[in-house]
C-alpha cells in the first residue's frame, strides 16, 4: 500500500467514525419551543423521517437549530452536523450552504463553493463519501430539505 492510499484509508476511517458518532449521539436532538420555525421531512423510499426546528434572532440569523427523527446513520449524522453548522447564518446563507452541501454529497466535491463555504464544508466533509452511493444521497439531504422548508415557513419537505 502506498503512502497516499494509506492516508486515504485513514481519512475514510475517520469520516466513518464521525458519521457513526453523530448517528449514535446526535447533537441538538430536541425540539425547540415556539416561536421556532418547524418543518417535517420525509423520505418515503427508505422511511427516514426528520423534524427540524430553527429559531431566528433579531437580525434574522439562526440562533438555534434542533431536530428529532429516525433514520439511518447517514440521515441522523447529516441532521446533527447540519444543526451545528447553520447556527449564526442568515436564511440566505443557510440556503446557499444547503446547495453547496447537496453538490458535495452528489459529487464528492464542490468546485463552485470556494472560500465562502470552505470552513463549513470541511465540517461536513465526512458525508462526502455518500457520493459513492447514489441511493443514500436522499438520506444525507433530507434534513437540509426540511431546514429550507422551515426557513420558508412551509410545514413539510420531501426528498421526492
Amino acid at each position: 500500500m502506498t503512502d497516499a492510499s494509506a492516508d486515504f484509508a485513514d481519512l475514510r476511517d475517520l469520516y466513518q467514525e464521525v458519521i457513526l458518532d453523530h448517528g449514535r449521539h446526535p447533537r441538538n436532538f430536541r425540539r425547540l419551543a415556539p416561536p421556532a420555525r418547524h418543518a417535517r421531512g420525509d423520505n418515503p423510499m427508505c422511511g427516514d423521517r426528520v423534524e427540524v426546528w430553527v429559531r431566528l434572532d433579531e437580525q434574522d440569523r439562526i440562533a438555534d437549530a434542533a431536530f428529532e427523527g429516525r433514520g439511518c446513520a447517514i440521515s441522523v449524522a447529516s441532521a446533527s452536523l447540519m444543526t451545528e453548522t447553520v447556527r449564526g447564518k442568515s436564511a440566505a446563507e443557510a440556503r446557499a450552504l444547503a446547495d453547496a452541501f447537496r453538490s458535495l454529497v452528489r459529487t464528492g466535491r464542490c468546485p463552485v463553493c470556494g472560500a465562502v463555504h470552505a470552513e463549513d464544508l470541511e465540517r461536513l466533509r465526512p458525508l462526502s463519501g455518500v457520493a459513492e452511493y447514489p441511493s443514500r444521497v436522499k438520506c444525507a439531504t433530507l434534513a437540509w430539505h426540511a431546514l429550507e422548508a422551515a426557513l420558508a415557513g412551509e410545514a413539510s419537505a420531501t426528498t421526492e
